[in-house]
């Protein structure tokens, strides 16, 4: 593996958005020339989206339509500061619009059915649509029930606000609510999961914001893991900023809950211990979304396995699957991650229908974090095909020990990332 300097590093991978798939600077675009056929991308997110850009901006001659069920995507990232009160959600809601201009047909309805034998799909509308190549981007479905009394009437009570939109605003509105002293309580879920800093990252916020409004507050971690991304940076941070305002309880110190009584705001582990809270944000398990499952396209575990470079389905040929939902080696689940590997995709695609091979894949991930408006950190990484499995060849966290003006930088490359990203994405 090559170590760069992060700072190096983060210069090539960091802040821009539009190399979310590095191998797209250096693939020889004749490769693509004369790409034919129709390609359906069901997902308007971080995957689906790029990946119909991409499809096209490389296939022109394509016909690419995507299925979205929403009018707008509201992002996750940068939904932790909506809910700590420093960002309206309007700033992370985003439209479709630009589509048109590009030549993609954009459909909002939902897939109700996949042939994959037909190479085509129904749609709950009533219309259904052939395809030569399917893309399916279907992000991640909870697994209720993996702690007990989980369940969604729970949410509710203890929103998980781990799909962005009214959740969001149900748990900004619990935390905005809460008593100055109170318990505000985060349950991560048991690996993997979408976007793994996210959980630290909400703490944090919300910690500034209890800091800021009501100081005698406590935040409570109960992990289920022994682990967790960026774990040294986020605890220096933590002690910096809010001192002993946040405890993170690994699974093996009583952190692994096993049910959850909403009628009492009462969580309880297998040792016996309970824990109750003022607020409680109880992210549940998770799996790939409810449209792959419903086909047949998941694993005993509850996610898809594919084929590393092309993405294409273990199980359906000529399906692709890409983000959160697809098994794709050292790749985290985040939005960096589907919209490389969105790229990929496209261009697998786009050079097997112009009846050349694909060109060979390189990914990217980089992945900010705010504990504080002002302080940042990081963790990016380069990946490459290795005998089918993607693996990581290159990165960097942030340091332990690192002075303010780096964090301050950090914060502000991850406000650049995401309007870098997003822009890439939608135009």
């Amino acid at each position: 593996m090559t170590t760069f300097d992060r700072r190096d590093f983060l210069r090539v991978v960091g802040a821009a958005g539009a190399v979310t798939g590095l191998g797209s600077l250096m693939w020889p675009l004749q490769a693509f020339a004369g790409a034919s056929g129709k390609v359906v991308v069901v997902g308007g997110g971080f995957g689906g989206a790029t990946c119909a850009r991409y499809l096209k901006r490389w296939g022109p001659d394509l016909e690419v339509t995507l299925v979205e069920r929403d009018s707008s995507f509201i992002t996750c990232p940068f939904s932790n500061e909506v809910i700590a009160g420093d960002l309206d959600i309007s700033k992370i809601t985003h439209g479709y619009d630009s589509f048109a201009g590009l030549g993609v047909k954009v459909v909002h309805d939902e897939v109700s059915g996949i042939d994959a034998g037909g190479k085509s799909l129904k749609l709950k509308g009533g219309s259904s649509l052939k395809y030569d190549k399917l893309v399916l981007s279907p992000g991640i479905a909870f697994r209720w029930g993996s702690i007990e009394n989980d369940q969604a009437a729970t949410q509710e009570a203890m929103p998980h606000a781990w799909k962005a939109g009214p959740q969001t605003l149900l748990l900004r509105k619990q935390l905005q609510a809460m008593k100055d002293g109170g318990t505000l309580i985060i349950v991560p879920p048991k690996k993997p999961f979408r976007c793994p800093p996210g959980p630290y990252e909400r703490a944090s916020l919300m910690a500034h914001y209890l800091k800021t409004n009501k100081p005698k507050s406590k935040i409570l971690i109960l992990d289920s893991n022994p682990s967790h991304s960026k774990q040294a940076a986020f605890h220096e941070g933590w002690a910096s900023e809010y001192g002993n305002m946040i405890e993170w309880v690994k699974d093996t110190d009583g952190g692994a809950i096993s049910s959850a009584d909403a009628g009492t705001m009462t969580l309880r582990n297998d040792f016996g211990d309970e824990y109750k809270g003022d607020v409680i944000n109880l992210i549940p398990y998770q799996k790939a979304g409810a449209l792959v499952e419903d086909n047949g396209l998941t694993n005993k575990d509850g996610w898809c396995n594919v084929d590393m470079g092309t993405f294409e389905s273990k199980v359906a040929k000529d399906v692709h699957i890409i983000g959160d939902a697809c098994v794709a080696g050292a790749m985290p689940k985040s939005g960096h991650s589907a919209a490389s590997q969105a790229k990929n995709c496209a261009a697998a695609i786009v050079s097997g229908l112009a009846g050349n091979a694909p060109p060979e894949p390189t990914y990217a991930n980089t992945c900010y974090s705010l504990i504080a408006p002002t302080y940042g950190i990081s963790v990016a990484a380069v990946y490459r095909l290795k005998e089918g499995v993607i693996v990581k060849v290159s990165g960097g966290v942030s340091k332990v020990g690192n002075k303010d003006r780096v964090h301050k930088n950090e914060a502000k490359y991850a406000r650049g990332w995401y309007k870098s990203i997003t822009m890439d994405m939608f135009g």
